[in-house]
């Protein structure tokens, strides 16, 4: 499913207060950048932060589930989970968990 140039904006503006963040389509969905390095993903409008090992129990604590998709007849799961509703009426809470997404991010790419 294509993302909507509204849905694009609305992400723009709830990302706006985190700094250094960029959008670029992927793969028929959407990447979302921060200082150059992929902190989440969008497909069908759903919004997902990177995650790690460190940031994994928050996401299950709050019911959460990882991203994935159908690759070759096998289900295949990305280190992205899917953002938690409350997020999307809290800002401050939005901004530490983009700003988490980012730490996990960092920590993927020095490995």
């Amino acid at each position: 499913m294509a993302i909507s140039a509204e849905y694009r904006d609305y992400l723009e503006d709830l990302f706006a207060p985190v700094g250094g963040v960029t959008q670029r389509r992927m793969f028929g969905g959407l990447g979302i950048f921060r200082d150059g390095v992929m902190i989440a993903l969008v497909d069908d409008e759903i919004l997902y932060f990177k995650a790690d090992e460190t940031t994994v129990p928050r996401f299950e604590a709050e019911g959460s589930e990882p991203f994935v998709y159908q690759s070759k007849g096998k289900q295949v799961a990305l280190s992205y989970w899917r953002a938690p509703a409350f997020l999307f009426e809290d800002a401050g809470a939005f901004r530490g968990w983009a700003r988490a997404a980012h730490d996990a991010a960092l920590r993927a790419k020095r490995e």
